[in-house]
């Protein structure tokens, strides 16, 4: 079994819809060698907040040195994502091994389901792995839910509550607290959300029958310091922290968060204040307000109830300042669909509708039909891609919203899509400077890199040829080539493979990609990439860290990596600056990109 074989039955696994208890996983687990008795845990429950207190609390134990385990639901792109240890997902390998030694014996066990399922193999994984702690989410509710098969936990906490899976749970915040509570253990210790008075006192009964200790979070404790897009500083109990999740309701979070390390340390944890300022300023948790591109703004959201979209759109009025922004939409069939639209549409200028990829997901023409229906603009699109596409023709900031399965098709086609559009962004801005702006401009860059000691010093030089629109370093491969330098340019090679060559005469040279001129490869010198002392990069954006956007196809990164020895610098004009570029894994970010206004320089 692969990896992906090993996803594929566990999706395909459709346990008893109705049962409900822990004796099927307690069972599961026992068969086991009952893995979760050799671990420890942080036990999080609540309705919203909790995926992002399990990232914090995973993220301030990591910073404290210990290894840790962190089990969540549901994943936004890859299964993997729900267990991970010190930020890393459960290898495809362990994976398979693991699911083949738990499937028989879930086979033979009436009543367990798919949840249960993965919690047993996580439970595996992370007694495998010696974890030291396990920062554990509950999948819904608390009480019966499969992780709490567990013994009593180093902590138990409780986020915000609100109205949710009210057929299971109950239909009052109260009921649903009861449920929640139930995770909170005889002669343990608990952390509660500052949030409705009614859930709190459920809470606290809770603890009183259980003789547990309780310590609350207290929101008129927390102080907002400081917000823009790349986060939050805020000061809680007189000490500072600065949090790269925005909203009000992720510093209510972090409050909980915060409680829960004090009580870790009651437990003798050791937890220094370093590791708290660190893990808390290091926290990535995706989907969640995150924004994934600042030019042009692009926020995307997981939310999918009426208490998401609220604290969404009471973040967005924080940030933006009024601002309308354009929404790329996509619920399923089962959400409270009218509570969510109204929640946002104060702020939106027009709704672009996707339906997730789902078979409970609400096609997009019923969806903008309930827009319209309250008179709002809607579009509808015929996936993600469309969407997007659309979205940021708008000239709006985007925000996309309604489902965790729309936020993973989004997050996977979006730097793709916002590469295109960036680089077409910049294609028009250098189109609007006249040819002779242009040679007056690469003349000017020609001088200033001309004096650079990294070019100077350089023996062997690649340079990236341009396109007519980009700055061209004729000049200064004239002065090079008279100071005794070796300039060699890159030529692509059948099967995507690239060369650097550098041409015997000035007669060597053909028609390659683009109709930019390359040398011969039959009448040139191929360069070894380890030879190679300074590349230079004529590119179609850049931004301040020197992230640079190029044409698209990625073959100048993947030689780029090859040269080991070489300072990357890139050229290019003022015009072509952007906020932020988009980059993916193989992107590699230039030492400095020089322009005829000044010199940027790698951060």
């Amino acid at each position: 079994m692969t990896g992906t074989q090993a996803v594929a039955a566990i999706e395909r696994w459709h346990g008893p819809e109705n049962t409900l208890g822990l004796t099927p996983i307690r069972t599961l687990l026992h068969a086991l060698g009952d893995p979760q008795k050799e671990l420890k845990f942080v036990h999080v429950a609540g309705s919203n907040g909790k995926g992002s207190t399990c990232a914090m609390l995973s993220s301030v134990l990591q910073y404290a040195g210990y290894r840790v385990g962190l089990f969540t639901s549901p994943y936004i792109q890859d299964f993997r994502e729900r267990i991970q240890i010190g930020g890393q997902w459960i290898p495809n390998d362990e994976l398979a091994a693991i699911t083949d030694e738990v499937l028989p014996l879930a086979q033979a066990i009436p009543g367990i389901r798919q949840f249960a399922l993965i919690t047993a193999i996580a439970m595996v994984y992370f007694r495998r792995q010696s974890c030291d702690i396990v920062v554990l989410e509950v999948g819904m509710g608390g009480i019966v839910d499969a992780t709490n098969a567990i013994d009593t936990p180093e902590v138990a906490v409780i986020t915000n509550i609100g109205l949710e899976h009210t057929a299971i749970l109950g239909r009052t915040v109260e009921a649903i607290a009861e449920k929640k509570a139930g995770i909170i253990k005889p002669g343990g210790r608990a952390v509660c959300y500052d949030g409705d008075p009614a859930v709190t006192e459920v809470i606290r009964r809770r603890c009183e029958q259980v003789n547990a200790a309780l310590r609350c979070a207290d929101n008129g404790a927390l102080t907002l310091l400081h917000q823009d897009m790349t986060g939050q500083t805020f000061s809680y109990r007189g000490k500072t922290y600065t949090l790269p999740l925005f909203g009000t309701h992720q510093l209510r979070n972090a409050a909980a968060a915060l409680e829960t390390v004090a009580l870790l340390r009651d437990r003798g944890w050791d937890i220094p204040v370093s590791a708290v300022v660190g893990g808390l300023a290091a926290v990535r948790w995706p989907a969640r307000f995150e924004v994934l591109c600042r030019q042009p703004l692009f926020i995307l959201d997981g939310g999918h109830n009426p208490q998401c979209a609220q604290s969404l759109a009471d973040t967005l009025a924080s940030y933006l300042n009024g601002e309308k922004v354009c929404c790329i939409m996509g619920v399923m069939d089962d959400k409270n669909i009218a509570a969510m639209i109204d929640a946002v549409a104060p702020q939106t200028a027009r709704f672009y509708c996707a339906a997730p990829r789902s078979e409970r997901a609400l096609p997009a023409e019923r969806l903008a039909a309930h827009i319209r229906a309250r008179g709002l603009p809607a579009t509808v699109c015929t996936d993600a891609s469309d969407a997007i596409r659309q979205a940021l023709q708008s000239g709006c900031p985007v925000v996309a919203f309604g489902s965790l399965y729309l936020a993973g098709e989004i997050r996977t086609v979006f730097p793709t899509l916002c590469k295109a559009f960036q680089r077409k962004r910049c294609l028009a801005a250098r189109r609007t400077l006249s040819p002779q702006q242009r040679q007056e401009k690469s003349n000017a860059v020609c001088r200033r890199l001309s004096r650079l000691p990294e070019v100077q010093r350089a023996q062997v030089i690649l340079s990236y040829a341009a396109t007519e629109d980009e700055v061209t370093l004729t000049a200064l491969h004239q002065v090079l080539q008279k100071s005794g330098k070796t300039i060699a340019y890159p030529v692509t090679l059948p099967g995507h493979r690239m060369e650097a060559r550098a041409p015997l005469t000035d007669a060597d040279w053909i028609s390659g990609a683009f109709g930019i001129p390359v040398p011969d490869p039959q009448r040139s010198l191929r360069i070894a990439p380890e030879e190679i002392n300074l590349v230079l990069v004529p590119c179609v954006g850049f931004d301040d860290p020197c992230h640079r956007l190029g044409h698209g196809g990625g073959y100048y990164d993947r030689y780029l990596a090859q040269c080991s020895n070489a300072v990357p610098i890139a050229a290019a004009f003022e015009a072509q600056h952007l906020d932020e570029v988009m980059t993916d894994a193989r992107d590699i970010p230039m030492t400095m990109v020089v322009t005829e206004k000044r010199i940027y320089r790698e951060k």
